[in-house]
């Protein structure tokens, strides 16, 4: 009986990370159409991922509500409490990154509304690109409960800032030569601040990976504290 129950177990938590990375399927498909969508002025695309955004939200609760199940029925401990603790905080990230996808498609609704030959007067597709690499890459070490792949991404995760902060300063120009500008780079702004919060959630995805892995908690490490709690054998 006791081997059944660890079988029946075991085929619990496979099936709450195959389900996080449906989740993480459906928000990266989210983020990458929102960007998509803004560079054509696909309206209907946009408004697409406005409503998709409630299917991210219902998979949320209903992985929650897994999670709570899983934990009432099996009280588990050690490595598995910590799989099913980075399940719980994961799909929190991953809600908050459809958010932030949903937010950039109804920005570009917007700007499309406002400027009919609307086109962005910024670069913010490599650091899109950057972002949504990121979070393939977490994901993907989630899968493969690989620490090492997760703290790359934790350490891109500086690159995504200064290209952010890049794109401020140009922002800030354009409105200080064109007061006429001001709007639109705000909300253009805005966008780029949505596309850099991706970045941080894949971080912080990549933390609990970290986490669940190796049990340690490196969410304030330094780059080199980083490196020696993954390497640390």
């Amino acid at each position: 009986m006791l081997e059944h129950t660890s079988k029946q177990f075991d085929l619990e938590l496979e099936s709450l990370r195959t389900r996080v990375l449906q989740m993480g399927g459906l928000v990266e498909q989210q983020f990458r159409l929102a960007m998509e969508g803004l560079y054509s002025g696909d309206i209907a695309q946009l408004d697409r991922v406005i409503t998709g955004d409630a299917r991210v939200n219902e998979l949320e609760v209903e992985l929650d509500e897994a999670c709570t199940q899983v934990i009432a029925k099996r009280q588990p401990t050690a490595i598995d409490l910590r799989m099913i603790t980075t399940v719980i905080k994961a799909i929190g990230d991953l809600e908050r990154i459809g958010d932030k996808a949903q937010k950039i498609s109804k920005l570009g609704v917007r700007l499309y509304n406002q400027h009919a030959s609307f086109a962005p007067d910024v670069e913010l597709r490599h650091t899109a690109d950057l972002a949504l690499a990121m979070l393939r890459a977490s994901l993907d070490a989630f899968a493969r409960l690989d620490a090492t792949a997760a703290a790359e991404v934790v350490h891109k995760d500086d690159q995504v800032d200064t290209e952010h902060t890049a794109i401020v300063r140009q922002l800030i120009t354009f409105m200080m030569e064109d007061p006429r500008t001001i709007s639109r780079s705000l909300d253009i702004m805005a966008i780029a601040k949505a596309v850099e919060r991706v970045g941080d959630h894949a971080k912080n995805i990549a933390e609990y990976v970290i986490y669940m892995v190796k049990g340690r908690n490196v969410r304030h490490a330094s780059p080199e504290e980083l490196d020696r709690e993954v390497n640390d054998h």
